[in-house]
């Protein structure tokens, strides 16, 4: 083809091969010309191509200009002495299936406006060929959709080479619509087991991917009343999986499942544990097949573990999992690095959630108490102004603790019956301890610590202290904090006041007439 120079007479020249194209049969073969521009080095000349070509294949789609059915190879059709009209549509029909090849791939293409132009000429072409088949119905009410194309669409997105988050976040539209997310996991499914199988040891940029993909598929709470189609429908039938929300329940469960079976990246396995609890578990149909994850993953110890705890919870809460190592695994999780970790907050944030069912046994609750007395001795003042009020809160949840600060005459440092080093809680004989950690806290050297451990000295409010404002307390803020008081008084700087300069009143004087 020949082109004239820039950007424009490239739009003039695909122009003129497009109408002519669509005004002829005869002029058919001027669709290489534009599918050449596909292939082109310039980022305009394929933006205008890609253009191009949603036009034409869109108006041949909507013409029915494209053979329906079982494609046949096109060699065959074109040495056949089937009619014209038969072997045009089936010629055609191959240049639109190369143009949806080529389109998939320029999903990958270094400029973020190509691929973006490219996944909606793709996305046009689902709606289009959706709602005009190319694959003949078995039955009345048989349900069609272009799957073929759409796992091209998805498979683009899901690169083992590159990451697609810009362009995942573009296609986020299209999961509002029930029938493309309905697919949009069938479609992952074939992915995920298509590339592991082709890859020994998976790429990072395809599971970031895919989780980026995965995490963004939200179903509605309850069964719609009417069911928005990305491709559109005259009628819609009960028969439909695509149309109940208890299909989409189960292929959200295959989705995240197959997903999740594999070997991932430390750093994938955390941003999976942080959303387990409010957007996976509740969507899925059996959430208790999620246990070999969470248990797994608790293995791991760490951060890890802390984040599996709370799906586990869930499961043990909402859905009578039976998991008995429970709190030993959450006790487990109590070491000097608890006060420094990233997620402190979330830790202490849950195991006040896990520590509050009042059906806990006296011993469980006295163990956690006693390890966190036991911790705050050697923890910075920020983490103390919460694990204190913490451990007070323990006590007034369960009243058979406070032995633990009522015991008259507790058992000297040496003499502690409480283990550390004891894995379970259950052996540590904390119940027979006392807590006399907080006692030596009350002369901790900051001021607002020693008040906070001082509480015991008191009989314990009834209402719990919130320690929700505590979580994210950090040094920088208990400075600033002290920083800004202004004390009621001036401060005395000297012990022993001065009287004079040099000594008593009246030396300086007895000098001066001595040396006169």
């Amino acid at each position: 083809m020949e082109r004239e120079p820039g950007a424009a007479g490239v739009r003039r020249a695909l122009g003129r091969r497009l109408e002519a194209v669509l005004a002829s049969r005869s002029e058919a073969n001027a669709v290489f010309d534009i599918l050449a521009v596909l292939q082109s080095e310039d980022q305009e000349e394929i933006q205008e191509a890609v253009r191009t070509c949603s036009r034409l294949f869109g108006a041949l789609l909507e013409r029915g200009e494209l053979f329906v059915g079982q494609l046949p190879s096109e060699e065959m059709v074109m040495t056949g002495s089937r009619g014209a009209a038969r072997k045009y549509k089936v010629w055609m029909r191959h240049r639109y299936h190369s143009c949806g090849n080529r389109l998939g791939e320029l999903l990958g293409h270094p400029s973020f406006q190509v691929k973006e132009l490219a996944l909606s000429a793709l996305m046009k072409f689902v709606q289009l060929e959706g709602a005009h088949p190319l694959e003949k119905p078995k039955w009345e009410g048989n349900y069609l959709f272009p799957r073929e194309l759409f796992k091209l669409v998805v498979g683009g997105l899901l690169s083992p080479e590159e990451d697609q988050s810009l362009l995942l976040s573009q296609f986020r539209e299209y999961l509002d619509y029930d029938d493309t997310r309905y697919h949009t996991m069938q479609a992952a499914v074939e992915a995920v087991a298509r590339v592991t199988g082709q890859h020994p040891e998976v790429p990072p940029a395809f599971w970031n991917n895919t989780f980026t993909l995965l995490s963004a598929v939200s179903l509605p709470r309850q069964e719609p009343t009417v069911s928005s189609f990305y491709v559109k429908r005259t009628e819609l039938w009960d028969t439909w999986k695509v149309a109940h929300l208890k299909e989409h329940r189960k292929a959200f469960q295959t989705m995240w499942l197959s997903f999740l079976k594999h070997k991932l990246p430390l750093s994938l396995y955390k941003k999976v544990l942080l959303i387990t609890h409010d957007a996976i578990l509740p969507q899925l149909a059996q959430p208790t097949l999620m246990i070999d994850f969470l248990t797994h993953a608790c293995d791991l110890g760490g951060a890890l573990s802390l984040l599996a705890l709370n799906g586990l919870f869930i499961l043990i809460h909402k859905h009578n999992l039976e998991y008995p190592d429970f709190y030993r695994k959450l006790y487990g999780l109590l070491d000097p690095s608890v006060f420094h970790v990233k997620y402190r907050a979330r830790f202490f944030h849950l195991a006040d959630l896990f520590l509050s069912s009042s059906h806990l046994p006296a011993y469980l609750v006295a163990a956690f108490a006693k390890r966190l007395a036991r911790l705050a001795l050697t923890a910075p003042p920020e983490a103390l102004l919460m694990v204190l009020p913490f451990i007070c809160n323990l006590l007034r949840r369960h009243p058979a603790c406070r032995v633990l600060v009522h015991r008259p005459h507790g058992p000297e440092l040496d003499a502690d019956p409480y283990d550390p080093g004891e894995k379970d809680p259950a052996q540590s004989r904390a119940l027979e301890s006392s807590l006399w950690e907080l006692q030596a806290l009350q002369r901790h050297y900051h001021p607002e610590v020693s008040k906070a451990a001082s509480v015991i000295n008191q009989a314990l409010s009834v209402p719990e202290v919130s320690i929700a404002p505590l979580l994210e307390l950090t040094a920088y803020e208990i400075f600033e904090r002290d920083l800004k008081k202004k004390g009621s008084e001036p401060v005395p700087l000297e012990f022993i006041p001065a009287q004079g300069l040099l000594g008593r009143p009246g030396e300086l004087c007895a000098q001066h007439f001595t040396l006169s």
